[in-house]
C-alpha cells in the first residue's frame, strides 16, 4: 500500500470560481489562465471546469497544443509570446493568439509568413518593468504591427504591478494616454483587478490565482468575503503518535519543547511532498476535522502536530494539510511564501485524483 498521502483536484471548484470571476467582471470576456500546468493542478484535470471561459491563457507552446488537442476551440493566448521561427508555425497551425512585447517578436512575425494572419496582444510596460514596450515606444510598435500583413487583430495589453495593494491608477493613466485614439480591444485586469478594481475591466480580463481559490495578495483574510472554493486539497493521515513529557522535544534541531505532557501526531507528509520546509510551529493543520497546529521542524517525509485539541485522534486519523478547511494561503503565509508556490510545488510522488 502506498503512503497515505494524496492530493485531490476539484474541477467543480474551478468552475465555481470562474463563474464568480465572470460575475465580478460582467461585460468583459475572460481569459482563464492555466500557466505552469494550471498552477500545478494539471491542465487535463481542471479542464472540465473551464468550459465557460472565453479563452485560455498560458505560457508554454506544448501546453497550448495540449489544450487544443483536448478539444478547446476558443482562443488560446501565449502570454509571453513566441521565441523562434518554429514557434510562428506552431502558433499558425494551432490558431494561437500571441503576446508581443519586444521588437524581436515583431520581427519574427514579419519575416515568417503564416498561412493566416496571427492575432496578437501588444503589451505595454507601464511600470512593471518586466516585459513590454514603454509608453513612449508603444505607438511606433503598434504602427509596425498594423502594417504587418502577417498580423491580424491587435489587442492592447498591460500588466499591473500592485493591483493587490490597491494601486492601479498610475499604470492605467500611462496606458490610456499612450493608447489614446488607437483602435482595438483592451486587456488590463489580472486576478486582483478582477476582484477589486472594476474600472480596469475593459474588453478582456485575465483570471489566474482566483480560479484556484487562493488570494492574489497571498493572504486568506483578503478574500474572506469572496466565496472562492479550494481547487486542491492535500490530505494525509497520522502514522504515529508520541506522548511527550514536559521539557521533552520533538524533531530535528529540537525546535519545539513540550510545555506540559502532550500527545504529538506524526503525519505522512514532508518537504519532499511539496510541503514548505520552513513552515514554523503554529502553522494550521486539521486532524479529524479539528484545526490544530504544526509543531517542530518539517522533515523530508514527515511532520508533527499537536493533538491536544483532538484527544480522540489515533493512528489512521485523517489530516488536511490544505484545502477548504485549512486555506493554502494561511499555510503559505505562515511559511513566508504564497499559495501560488505551494500549488506549483506539489511533488510528483504525491498521488493525485480528481474529486
Amino acid at each position: 500500500m502506498p503512503r497515505p498521502i494524496f492530493a485531490e483536484i476539484h474541477p467543480n471548484a474551478v468552475r465555481h470560481n470562474l463563474e464568480l470571476a465572470k460575475r465580478r467582471a460582467a461585460g468583459a470576456r475572460i481569459w482563464a489562465v492555466v500557466k505552469a500546468d494550471a498552477y500545478g493542478h494539471g491542465i487535463e484535470r481542471i479542464y472540465p471546469g473551464l468550459e465557460t471561459a472565453d479563452g485560455i491563457g498560458l505560457l508554454d507552446l506544448n501546453e497550448a497544443v495540449r489544450v487544443r488537442e483536448l478539444g478547446w476551440a476558443k482562443p488560446i493566448l501565449l502570454l509571453e509570446g513566441i521565441f523562434t521561427a518554429e514557434d510562428v508555425q506552431i502558433a499558425d497551425r494551432y490558431r494561437l493568439t500571441v503576446a508581443v512585447h519586444c521588437d524581436e517578436q515583431l520581427a519574427l512575425l514579419s519575416s515568417h509568413k503564416p498561412a493566416r494572419p496571427i492575432d496578437i496582444y501588444l503589451k505595454m510596460n507601464t511600470g512593471m518593468n518586466r516585459l513590454g514596450f514603454t509608453p513612449e515606444a508603444f505607438r511606433a510598435a503598434w504602427e509596425r504591427a498594423r502594417e504587418c500583413t502577417n498580423i491580424g487583430e491587435i489587442t492592447l495589453m498591460n500588466h499591473f504591478a500592485n493591483a493587490d495593494e490597491g494601486e492601479v491608477d498610475w499604470q492605467m493613466d500611462r496606458f490610456d494616454a499612450a493608447t489614446a485614439g488607437m483602435p482595438g480591444q483592451r486587456c488590463l485586469a489580472n486576478s486582483a483587478a478582477v476582484l477589486w478594481h472594476p474600472k480596469t475591466h475593459r474588453d478582456w480580463v485575465r483570471s489566474g490565482i482566483v480560479l484556484y481559490g487562493a488570494s492574489p495578495t497571498g493572504m486568506a483574510k483578503h478574500i474572506a468575503d469572496v466565496p472562492l472554493q479550494a481547487s486542491m486539497t492535500l490530505r494525509s493521515e497520522l502514522i504515529g503518535i508520541q506522548t511527550l513529557q514536559e521539557g521533552e522535544t520533538v524533531g530535528y534541531g529540537r525546535t519545539f519543547t513540550a510545555p506540559h505532557t502532550m500527545r504529538i501526531g506524526v503525519v505522512a507528509c514532508g518537504y519532499a511532498d511539496g510541503y514548505p520546509r520552513h513552515a514554523p510551529t503554529g502553522t494550521p493543520v486539521a486532524v479529524d476535522g479539528v484545526t490544530t497546529r504544526l509543531v517542530g521542524r518539517i522533515s523530508m517525509d514527515m511532520l508533527t502536530v499537536d493533538l491536544t485539541p483532538v484527544p480522540a485522534a489515533r493512528v489512521g486519523s485523517s489530516v488536511e494539510l490544505w484545502g477548504d478547511q485549512i486555506r493554502i494561503d494561511d499555510v503559505a503565509s505562515s511559511a513566508g511564501t504564497i499559495g501560488y508556490e505551494l500549488m506549483c510545488g506539489l511533488a510528483r510522488r504525491v498521488p493525485v485524483g480528481i474529486v
